[in-house]
């Protein structure tokens, strides 16, 4: 009776602590079956926002919105629990909402309430809390595209970006879920160990209770028990016997202990549900089911177990066999994936039997071609498929394939809807062990877009992005087939090279913008005037060119021509400008003037040249003559850039006088070159081309230096101190670093700033843009004044008269030559000296050449002269004798020719 006592006694505590043990693994069941269920609702809804995002498809936006749901239902409940005061059945209805598991849960309710912050729990609980702002992030994000795609203004760069921050979300939740389901799991080991060390401990007892008893039995079950162990232990299958009544395991074979890790004596005595990683709960005696058997070393071996009830004696007994379903699983697992990768790649998917006929598509299939699987059951699969030029697909594709050959190929594919759309197709087999065809699997895309796309790509490799017309390589290209023509049929192919005049004041004083808009209507107007077979290019900036084959002379060009600087003159409106310019033209044609495409070209351009040199808004035909004169200019490119190493600029002045007394008051520094073979070089024939070099700066620069170093000799030699001008050109002008430079080298000389007059161009002050005022009045700061070159040959607004630092203007030697006979240059000479009177100007006449010219300048008012009335440019020695007679001086061949006075 003692024995039976204890025997109750030990069952009920063994049944105690397994309930309890049970309680607990249904409530952190419950929360890793909530985990598992908010896990797949995290993943869902960034599958499916990510999904929205990149297509706009509403169905997605709601199976985001449901699983956004179940995240905001659980969040909810762990959040209620934590107050004081919560609604329990609130939380109850939240956490069914999220679908967990029902009997846990007032477990789970009880231990977010009262274990919170145990061991595991805490961390758990704090690695789901971590990712509430990302979560709801991710429904911020799904309103933006809602929003954007409602309105239609989203744009793609908006989708990536988009598209990038649901990655970087998902790629911080994804740890901290991770994180989450391993402390629940580690929670519910550590329980299950205490658990079982109780559950141990009271079979410990049990069984020192029972050992006298086996003993005495044990002697006459050994023979038994060795046959059966034998018979037991040589299964393939796990085997355990189980006690129906505790549920404990009473016996097990060695691929039990060897599937498990553990050895059979250790095995027996535990609770059979502890092998498993899933509930037994609901299985049926005598039906098979799958599970999880746990290993020693926390490893899980897919299982399928089958129990059916025997009675040792009077015991009822549980034998349940144990299959390890890994290499079955496993195949599931790889058709599954293989079905998963076929309906989910873009390509489309046809499998169809030894026979051809369809048996199977997949989704893209039906997105390319409208066709579903149900209607083309049965069909053959090259029924809709045509060769490109419209045949059938050949036997000897078929032929070839099932030969064991892959067959790659474009195809004309006819859609549900009848119409077409070029397709690249792919056609393999599937053989069996007799190498025979049991399936053809024909893959094929949509290659539409991608032949747009290389279409588009051709004409941008030979077309100019910005006017359409043809770029340079392919100008060439029609140019060389035009000439082969030419040659064959006798005829001439004639190149026109077009370059506008003043196109950059367009963008200079425009802008960038208007210019490319202005080339765009340039480029149409050159169009119109073409025929059909006429070619036109944009080979760089304002260039184009005209090819014009099948000419029977190149001067039948001549009218083509004509008609094109016609059109070229006529005002284009852009924006609301209207803007008027005119081009220059050169023309060569073959055979006289080249054989090849890049001869024609060149000598074309060369003619243009000379037409914009010597006349513009005309054309020219090309000559030999013409490339002479481009390699002089080279060669003068080449020359000027050693004669500022060797120091071969000078300078000479020309002296400016007051007409009312006749008293030199001011020179002007003029630059010549002094080449040492060609002698001396204008300024007109080198300073073109050192401002298409821009060596124009420096050689302003040495100009500045040089004056600055003659007053400083001048003042030396005792010369009555004057104001000496220096031309300035806008290039250097315009520099950051020019006001700098100018009072550098009057500082180096400790020269006043009186004793210099920085002398512009009015055409060059139109180029100078929005500095210009914050340069004039650093100037007139300094006390630097400033003229106006070239005063009413411009075309800019006369605002610029009211800088500070103006205080002369020069008026342009064009309007003195005719005066005083030519009625309109002496109008337009009264009305500048009036104004500049009005303005507080000093005015100075260039080029007066004659008395009456001198007599009218000085009864309208105008103050100082220069000509050659007066004197030719001078050397600075002779500059000195002009100023101090009384020193010597060598003898000249210049002299000064004072005008006369009454």
């Amino acid at each position: 009776m003692p024995l039976a006592y204890a025997l109750v006694g030990m069952v009920g505590l063994i049944l105690a602590l397994t309930w309890g043990a049970l309680q607990v693994q249904i409530a952190l069941a419950g929360f890793l079956n909530g985990e598992s269920i908010w896990s797949k609702a995290q993943k869902q809804s960034v599958i499916a926002l990510d999904a929205y995002a990149g297509k706009g498809n509403v169905a997605d936006l709601a199976n985001y919105r449901l699983n956004y749901g179940v995240l905001m239902a659980d969040r909810w409940a762990r959040d209620q629990t934590a107050l004081a005061n919560y609604d329990y059945d609130a939380v109850v209805g939240a956490l069914r909402r999220s679908k967990t598991v029902t009997v846990a849960i007032p477990g789970v309710i009880f231990i977010l309430r009262h274990f919170a912050d145990a061991p595991y729990m805490r961390d758990a609980l704090q690695a789901w809390r971590s990712t509430d702002s990302s979560i709801a992030e991710l429904d911020v994000i799904a309103s933006s595209l809602e929003a954007g795609y409602a309105t239609g203004k989203i744009s793609d760069a908006e989708i990536a970006l988009q598209r990038e921050r649901i990655g970087a979300i998902n790629s911080y939740i994804e740890p901290r879920s991770k994180l989450f389901s391993r402390a629940v799991a580690d929670g519910a080991a550590w329980i299950g160990q205490v658990l079982f060390g109780c559950v141990l401990a009271a079979a410990a007892f049990a069984a020192l209770l029972w050992l006298g008893m086996a003993r005495r039995i044990l002697a006459s079950v050994r023979g038994t028990e060795e046959r059966y162990r034998l018979l037991f232990d040589s299964a393939a299958d796990a085997i355990v016997m189980v006690d129906e009544t505790s549920g404990r395991i009473l016996d097990v074979n060695q691929t039990a202990s060897v599937w498990t890790g553990r050895p059979a004596d250790e095995l027996i005595g535990d609770r059979f549900v502890h092998l498993f990683a899933q509930s037994l709960s609901g299985q049926q005696a005598g039906r098979a089911a799958t599970n999880a058997l746990l290993g020693a070393d926390g490893s899980k071996r897919p299982i399928e177990t089958q129990s059916s009830l025997a009675n040792w004696g009077s015991r009822p007994v549980r034998q349940a066999i144990i299959r390890d379903i890994s290499e079955r699983l496993a195949m599931e697992q790889e058709r599954r994936v293989a079905a998963e990768a076929l309906a989910s790649i873009a390509e489309g998917v046809i499998i169809a039997d030894a026979d051809r006929r369809v048996i199977s598509t997949n989704a893209a299939h039906v997105d390319l071609t409208g066709f579903t699987s149900q209607s083309l059951l049965g069909k053959r699969l090259d029924d809709n498929r045509r060769m490109p030029d419209g045949k059938p697909l050949p036997q000897s594709i078929w032929e070839g394939v099932a030969a064991g050959h892959n067959w790659l190929g474009e195809v004309q594919t006819t859609r549900n809807d009848g119409s077409s759309y070029p397709e690249h197709l792919s056609i393999s087999t599937i053989r069996n062990a007799d190498n025979q065809v049991l399936y053809y699997v024909a893959v094929f895309t949509d290659v539409h877009e991608a032949k747009a796309n290389q279409r588009r790509l051709e004409h941008l490799a030979r077309h100019d992005p910005l006017t359409g017309l043809v770029n340079r390589a392919e100008f060439e290209r029609c140019c060389s087939e035009a000439i082969a023509v030419a040659e064959r049929e006798r005829l001439a192919a004639v190149v026109l090279f077009i370059d506008l005049d003043a196109f950059k004041i367009v963008n200079d004083s425009y802008s960038h913008a208007i210019g490319d808009r202005l080339l765009v209507k340039v480029g149409e107007r050159i169009r119109r005037q073409l025929s059909d077979g006429d070619v036109a290019g944009r080979i760089g900036g304002d260039e184009f060119t005209v090819l014009i084959p099948r000419l029977g002379l190149r001067e039948d060009a001549r009218m083509i021509v004509s008609r094109l600087l016609t059109a070229l003159a006529d005002p284009v409106l852009v924006d609301d400008y209207e803007i008027v310019l005119s081009a220059s033209i050169g023309v060569a044609g073959y055979p006289l003037d080249g054989d090849s495409a890049a001869a024609l070209i060149a000598n074309a351009d060369a003619a243009m040249y000379t037409a914009k040199t010597e006349e513009r808004n005309t054309f020219r035909f090309y000559t030999p003559i013409m490339h002479a004169d481009t390699r002089r200019r080279m060669q003068l490119a080449t020359e000027l850039r050693q004669a500022l190493a060797r120091n071969e600029f000078q300078l000479v002045f020309q002296p400016s006088v007051e007409l009312r007394s006749g008293r030199i008051v001011a020179v002007e520094a003029l630059l010549r070159w002094q080449h040492p073979e060609r002698g001396e070089v204008l300024p007109g024939e080198f300073i073109p081309v050192a401002e298409s070099l821009g060596l124009i700066r420096r050689i302003d620069e040495w100009v500045m230096q040089a004056t600055c170093a003659q007053i400083e000799a001048w003042n030396l030699a005792g010369v009555p101190p004057i104001r000496v001008a220096v031309n300035v050109s806008a290039r250097w002008f315009s520099h950051p670093a020019f006001v700098e430079g100018v009072s550098r080298a009057l500082q180096s000389r400790q020269l006043s700033a009186q004793r210099l007059l920085l002398e512009i161009t009015e055409s060059a002050m139109l180029r100078l843009g929005d500095d210009t005022e914050r340069t004039m009045r650093t100037l007139h700061t300094l006390g630097i004044d400033v003229a106006i070159d070239d005063f009413g040959t411009g075309y800019s607004s006369m605002s610029y008269l009211k800088l500070p630092a103006v205080a002369y203007l020069k008026i342009d030697r064009s309007f003195v030559t005719g005066l005083p006979g030519n009625a309109n240059d002496a109008a337009i000479t009264e009305a500048m000296l009036a104004m500049s009177k009005s303005l507080g100007l000093i005015t100075i006449a260039e080029g007066i050449e004659t008395e009456a010219q001198h007599e009218f300048l000085l009864r309208a008012g105008c103050v100082e002269g220069q000509g050659y009335l007066y004197s030719y440019p001078l050397k600075a020695n002779e500059i000195q004798h002009l100023l101090c007679p009384n020193q010597p001086l060598a003898p000249a061949r210049l002299r000064l020719v004072p005008p006369r006075r009454n």
